[in-house]
């Protein structure tokens, strides 16, 4: 009783005190109404969809129940599809794990020639079509593949299905462990295994007495985002999965191809579950920076001096890595500047003449929509960021809650719940520009709010509170004060928003029209219709913008790709 009362004492005084800031609470206001519109409503219409099981002539059962739950997992088909999202993500997170935490030691922890080079290049798959290097596996190891057909004469080669998806998703999602990764290392203490060895340890044991102890918990989070991002792609598996289904597709094409809304709301939710819950495990563990050592002294990012061997093993793993994304991002430029892969290698530029014919529009519909979506994603998030650190109002956890489910729930989820809520009055959004931005904005919050926070944190609030002293209020002193000082975070934020916005796919797939059209479903079409030369241009055009933005980012910011993805991923 004592404790509830507390509670309400210190919610009123937290009242009063925002009193005397109007601008403060209609920002906490407006905010909590936008998360609740455009994360909460979606989802609980997709929910409330997959409570109304479809009947035998068609039409929608107006009772809830718990059919269409009972259906999936007693089917074979839909059962394995759950199973089969499971083992998928299990393999490719361990392995991208593995590999995350090898590189990143071989970057923080020991001198490698050519270090700058490897560390920019292990992050090019972040900025790439999220399909990319499925085409690119396709025209190297598919069944008329230049690997296995011309150079191995392997014919008929199966790629397609669970070999083909580890394959793909491995090098494509191993930059989030990576940098999750890179930041943990280097928030331990070199010292620390120096001593260890000067104490007579050798220097395997070191590492696995101290290092890896130390690193466990964010290997552990590397694994768990890696896990969510493989269970949860879209583009990958529609593109090479053949017959080994998944939930994020199997949901879009019982949503879209057989009009079984109920079944493709279910799919979702049954998607949604083990995404939001794995991906909040994984904030806990980060949180609690078990990994990290204090000792009293300033940072530094010192090198370990690492027997020869060690270095020229990994010196070999990493330069392997980085020739097979070579690899793969020259097989997707060289396809489009050649007549017809594994047939006519005749130079040409028609793919790029037919890419700017049919694509030119969806080009300009893609950079438009992602040039309004990403500076109002940026000042959201910073204000967003300010509100949940600086201020001290009722709710102000649970704020800070919405604006990380949004990052956790899956982009199919997301794409149907909007299709559901905002196919009618008092919202009918469908087929504007609004509803693709809106998804922009709300899937990539996150982005900007964490790099915010990090930022804030790192700033002292008495800096604030002399403005505050002198006579300005909140919004003078943010826009005067804060946000010049988190100005590297917010253009960190901004640049890696509008990558995602650019190579969104799960869930605008569901969003786009005959009005607004995006480069990425364009480019899966051509995929889909074996126009592979054409699906080559239009990635090489796509991530040709992404390069020269984030060109442009460095010049104006001084921020390098490393720096800005480095500090996401941190």
């Amino acid at each position: 009783m004592n404790g509830i009362t507390s509670t309400l004492k210190r919610s009123k005084s937290e009242l009063k005190q925002l009193t005397k800031e109007p601008l403060v609470i209609i920002a906490i206001v407006v905010s909590f109404l936008l998360f609740f519109i455009f994360i909460i409503y979606p989802i609980g219409s997709a929910v409330i969809y997959s409570l109304k099981a479809m009947g035998e002539n068609g039409i929608q059962e107006e009772n809830f129940s718990l059919k269409v739950y009972e259906f999936i997992f007693t089917h074979k088909r839909f059962f394995n599809a759950i199973s089969n999202s499971l083992v998928l993500g299990i393999i490719v997170a361990s392995t991208c794990t593995v590999m995350g935490f090898i590189f990143a030691f071989a970057m923080a922890r020991i001198k490698l020639p050519l270090q700058g080079v490897f560390k920019n290049i292990a992050l090019l798959p972040i900025i790439s079509p999220p399909f990319m290097f499925a085409i690119s596996v396709i025209l190297l190891f598919g069944r008329s593949g230049l690997i296995t057909f011309r150079l191995l004469g392997i014919d008929r080669f199966e790629i397609y299905g669970l070999p083909g998806l580890i394959i793909v998703q491995t090098i494509s999602m191993f930059p989030i462990a990576f940098m999750t990764l890179m930041g943990v290392l280097q928030a331990i203490d070199p010292d620390l295994e120096t001593c260890a060895m000067n104490l007579g340890a050798r220097r395997f044991k070191s590492f696995r007495s101290v290092t890896l102890p130390l690193a466990l918990p964010g290997i552990f989070a590397a694994w768990l985002l890696t896990f969510v991002a493989s269970i949860t792609d879209f583009g990958n598996p529609i593109i090479i999965g053949g017959d080994f289904n998944v939930l994020s597709v199997l949901a879009y094409l019982e949503f879209t191809g057989m009009g079984n809304l109920p079944r493709g709301c279910a799919l979702a939710i049954v998607l949604l579950v083990p995404t939001v819950c794995v991906f909040f495990l994984q904030k806990y563990i980060m949180r609690k920076n078990t990994y990290a050592t204090i000792t009293g002294k300033s940072t530094r990012r010192a090198t370990l001096k690492a027997k020869p061997y060690i270095k020229v093993v990994l010196f070999i793993f990493c330069s392997l890595l980085i020739l097979i994304i070579l690899m793969f991002y020259g097989t997707i430029i060289f396809t489009s500047f050649v007549n017809l892969w594994g047939i006519d290698w005749t130079p040409t530029l028609k793919w790029f003449e037919y890419a700017y014919t049919v694509g030119m529009e969806t080009f300009q519909d893609t950079v438009f929509l992602a040039s309004i979506a990403t500076p109002i994603t940026a000042i959201f998030g910073m204000i967003v960021a300010f509100l949940v650190v600086r201020k001290v109002f009722p709710g102000r956890h649970f704020l800070e809650l919405l604006t990380m489910m949004s990052y956790a729930i899956p982009g199919t989820a997301i794409g149907i719940g909007y299709i559901l809520a905002f196919n009618k009055p008092p919202l009918l959004l469908t087929g504007t520009a609004v509803i693709l931005i809106a998804c922009y904005i709300f899937r990539n919050i996150p982005i900007g709010v964490e790099a915010g926070v990090a930022a804030l944190k790192q700033i002292s609030a008495e800096i604030e509170e002399s403005s505050a002293n002198l006579g300005a209020n909140t919004a003078h002193t943010f826009r005067k004060i804060t946000l010049p000082l988190i100005t590297p975070a917010f253009f960190a934020g901004a640049t890696f928003s509008f990558v995602r916005c650019m190579t969104a796919i799960s869930a605008i797939i569901f969003l786009v029209s005959g009005s607004w059209r995006h480069l990425t479903i364009l480019t899966l079409g051509q995929t889909e219709d074996m126009r592979l030369g054409a699906a080559g241009a239009l990635s090489t055009i796509l991530i040709l913008v992404i390069i020269i933005a984030l060109f442009l980012i460095k010049k104006i910011t001084g921020l390098g790709q490393e720096k800005i993805f480095g500090e996401i991923g941190h």
